[in-house]
């Protein structure tokens, strides 16, 4: 039998509204994830945290993902992490405003674990992030 990894999963969120930013971690925590939560508000300062030797050493890691970043798309981040070696297994959940059909499935052909709509209506968006917070809890998640 293999020893359960002692090292805690990172949760990476990359999201550009600060707003949504504070209600997903406020509301992945009321579900009791209590994981360390990086956020960056674009796509190149996340790539270079995620790409850097600091994160390899950081253990395993969970990725939440915005499709629309200032910088560059979230389908353009999504391709460079699971073209990576050390990254592809990392699990990723877009959380995203966008529901047009092609995008979800676009994200699924690469490599996307989870495809989540963000509600427009703060309550539902809050109890959306609640329940993706009682899913973060249970689940597993590979060595990096």
């Amino acid at each position: 039998m293999s020893k359960p990894n002692p090292r805690s999963v990172v949760i990476v969120m990359i999201e550009d509204d600060e707003g949504h930013a504070r209600l997903i971690e406020k509301n992945v925590r009321r579900a009791g994830v209590n994981n360390e939560i990086l956020h960056f508000a674009d796509g190149t300062s996340a790539l270079t945290f995620l790409q850097s030797a600091d994160t390899q050493a950081s253990g395993p890691l969970l990725i939440l993902l915005d499709l629309n970043l200032p910088d560059m798309t979230g389908i353009d981040i999504l391709g460079v992490l699971k073209g990576h070696d050390r990254l592809r297994r990392a699990p990723v959940i877009v959380l995203t405003t966008t529901d047009d059909k092609v995008e979800i499935q676009r994200c699924y052909d690469l490599g996307c674990n989870v495809y989540i709509t963000k509600p427009v209506d703060y309550d539902t968006f809050a109890t959306a992030i609640r329940q993706l917070g009682l899913f973060l809890s249970v689940m597993q998640v590979p060595d990096a």
